[in-house]
């Protein structure tokens, strides 16, 4: 798996700030096709975004997912609490993950897209390495980061239900007010801290792999 530095800033903010600033540069929202007409707005939205519902379905639509896998890793019992309390938030984002897949119909036939699925599978099994990691803080980074970026993606399943006629209920995945209080707090030792932004980074690279295979499918249904 590829892999980012964090460095921390001399007199700087905690492990909350640090993880955020993470996902927030390297996470799903700045990709480039995350936020482009020809996900969100333009005359093929409708398929890629059925492309990407499928994809993200496909990724964490399955149960243990990210969270499930890290509640059972080492921590503190502040972290363990917001796993599970994020582990029966994901369980609901999976149910709409799987009614916009079934409303979406089949996954939109792409030129030379046979590889896809290998590729999504591969990630998974990246990701799930990530969550079972015996490294203290790191299956946690990894969930933390999860949830912060799973904020922006819900943004793309709300488009995505709108163009089907479903109306989803709210997430229940906790803000970052919390996220960093949590990370803050596990973060305290110099080692879970650096265990800890490994899984982030991780994780936000893993999901902007997946908008750049997204982005790749788009653009060889508009070539072909």
């Amino acid at each position: 798996m590829a892999s980012v530095t964090v460095v921390k800033p001399r007199g700087g903010g905690g492990t909350g700030d640090l993880l955020t600033a993470c996902v927030a540069e390297h996470g799903s929202a700045a990709h480039p096709y995350f936020s482009s007409d020809a996900l969100i707005r333009g005359p093929e939205s409708a398929r890629n975004l059925a492309d990407a519902v499928h994809f993200l379905c496909s990724l964490h639509g399955r149960h243990p997912g990210v969270i499930d896998h890290a509640a059972g890793r080492p921590m503190d019992e502040a972290a363990r609490a917001w796993l599970i309390a994020a582990g029966e938030a994901m369980a609901a984002e999976r149910l709409c993950l799987t009614q916009l897949a079934v409303a979406a119909g089949p996954i939109p036939s792409t030129p030379g897209g046979g590889g896809s699925e290998a590729a999504v599978i591969g990630q998974r099994n990246a990701l799930t390495t990530l969550a079972l990691s015996d490294r203290r803080g790191c299956a946690l980074g990894a969930s933390l980061a999860f949830a912060l970026d799973w904020s922006p993606v819900r943004a793309v399943l709300d488009a995505a239900g709108r163009r089907l006629g479903i109306e989803l209920p709210p997430s229940r995945m906790d803000g970052e007010t919390d996220l960093r209080a949590v990370a803050d707090v596990a973060g305290e030792a110099p080692a879970t801290e650096r265990a800890l932004l490994f899984g982030a980074q991780q994780l936000a690279l893993q999901h902007r792999g997946l908008w750049d295979l997204l982005e790749a499918r788009q653009q060889a249904r508009f070539d072909g």
